[in-house]
Formats: structure tokens, sequence, C-alpha cells
């Protein structure tokens, strides 16, 4: 057997190893969330009661998906402009200066901290902050916690939308700074269109990682299993209720936690579908 066939066959049984790890996944997955299913249906996707109290055990999803969905968003739109003018300071501005080979190791650095860092920073310092400010009685809640998670995200889609940018050839600047074209022209007309594709999956792949967080916005949403009326209200998220309460779970509150993992798998992994729509759209 050649060196070829062999490195084909080794390539091939990675990928099979992985395959079957998510076919596993998604297995384990379903097989427990089965009696939560059985005993309450589909109902357990929009009720928003949760109650493990023995003798009348009631539990819901609704509450704890919609404060995923509300954090994640929010902390993307906060993250959307600071992240973008960051990268263009980087990538264009300043692109192979002493600031912006600064900036990005500190971006980079920034990119790797574990969560439970940002969780104690948010708790001991944009908490309080938050109190001061008086949008909250504790600190806690969405709006806290959609602020810790934008923080987190900021470096990651700002490391990976540089890296785009910089990709950008530099003959098809040129030829418009040829024709006259301001550097903000340039940057509107032909970096950013250019590089649109790979920016818009920057952000998606920082939404990805919001969507998922755990012990950072356990430490700060104020985990109440209830609809958040507004931003500045306590709630609950499917990765934060299954952190807070798996060790301490078993029989139907076990199976409606693993019934909100799987909800949490296919709600990101739709939404990295829709991403994948968005930017073959626009590549």
């Amino acid at each position: 057997m050649n060196s070829e066939n062999i490195t084909k066959n080794i390539l091939f049984v990675t990928s099979l190893i992985i395959l079957l790890i998510s076919i596993g996944m998604v297995i384990t997955l379903v097989s427990g969330s089965i009696p939560i299913f059985k005993e309450f249906g589909f109902q357990f996707i929009y009720s928003t009661e949760w109650d493990p109290t023995a003798g009348r055990e009631n539990y819901g999803a609704l509450p704890v998906i919609v404060g995923t969905l509300i954090t994640s968003f929010l902390a993307l739109i906060i993250c959307l402009p600071l992240a973008f003018s960051t990268s263009l300071f980087i990538a264009e501005y300043y692109k192979g200066s002493i600031i912006s080979k600064i900036i990005g190791t500190l971006i980079d650095l920034l990119a790797g901290i574990p969560s439970i860092v940002y969780g104690l920073w948010g708790f001991y310092v944009l908490r309080p902050f938050i109190v001061q400010l008086g949008l909250s009685e504790q600190g806690y809640g969405i709006f806290t916690s959609s602020l810790v998670l934008a923080i987190m995200i900021i470096p990651y889609a700002t490391s990976l939308s540089t890296e785009i940018i910089s990709l950008v050839p530099n003959h098809l600047k040129e030829a418009a700074y040829s024709l006259g074209a301001t550097r903000l022209e340039v940057i509107f007309n032909v970096t950013v269109p250019a590089a649109r594709s790979g920016i818009i999956a920057s952000y998606i792949l920082a939404f990805g990682r919001a969507i998922g967080e755990t012990m950072a916005v356990t430490m700060l949403i104020g985990n109440r299993n209830a609809i958040p009326h507004s931003i500045f209200d306590i709630g609950n998220t499917m990765a934060s209720v299954i952190a807070n309460q798996f060790g301490e779970a078993e029989g139907l509150k076990l199976s409606a936690l693993i019934a909100i993992g799987l909800l949490l798998f296919l709600i990101t992994a739709i939404i990295n579908y829709l991403g994948k729509l968005v930017i073959k759209q626009f590549s």
C-alpha cells in the first residue's frame, strides 16, 4: 500500500470517527429526552411551568429558550459595531503598525480567556456598576449577562474578521485608489464587499459561542425559570439551567434537562444552517 492510500485511509477513519461521535451524541440526547416527551408531549417546548416538586412535577422549556435567545441576540447586537470597528482599525487604518500588533495580540489573548474569568469580572465589577446606574436592584439579569457575553465574543469576532479583511487582495484596493477613491470609499466599496461572507461567518461563530455559554451567564442572569418581561429582568438560559440543576437531577427532571440540551443542539444547528445560507447569498 503506497503512502497516498495510507493517507486516504487515515483521513477516512478520522472523518468516520467524528461522524460516529456526532451520531452518538444525538442518540444519547434523543434517548434521554424520551421520558419527558412521553409525559408532556411537545407541550414541554412551549410550556412556561417549571415545578420539580415530587407528586406535581411539571416542566416547560419556553422560559429558558426565550432567555437564551434574548441574551445571545442582545450580546451580538452589542458586539457587532465594536468588533467591526476594531477589525477595520487593525486590518486597514493601522495595518502593520506597532499599535495594531499590540491591539491584535491583546485581542487574541482576550479571546482565549476562560469564561469563568469573565463571569468573575462581571460579578465583582460589572454587576455593582449596573446597580449604581439603577438598571437593576441587585445587578443580576438579562442585560448584565448579555454585556458579559458581548465582551466575551468581541475579541473572538474581531480576531476572525481581522484575518478575513487582511486577506482581501491588495490589487483590488490599489485599483480603486488609482481611480481616485478615498480610503473610506475603498473600505466600504471594495474591502468590506470582498470580505463580506467571511465577516458574516465570524459573527455567526461568535453568536454560536454566546448561545451555548454556561458559567458566565449562570453567575449573572439570576437563574429564575420565568419568561423575562424586559432586558433588565432576571431569567435563565438553556445552558445555565442545565449547569445549575443537572448534578442533583433524576427521573423526569433529568430527562427535562437532557431534552433542553437536545433543543439547544437543534437551535444551534438551525442557526448555523441559516448562517450558511446567508453566507452563500453574500459570497
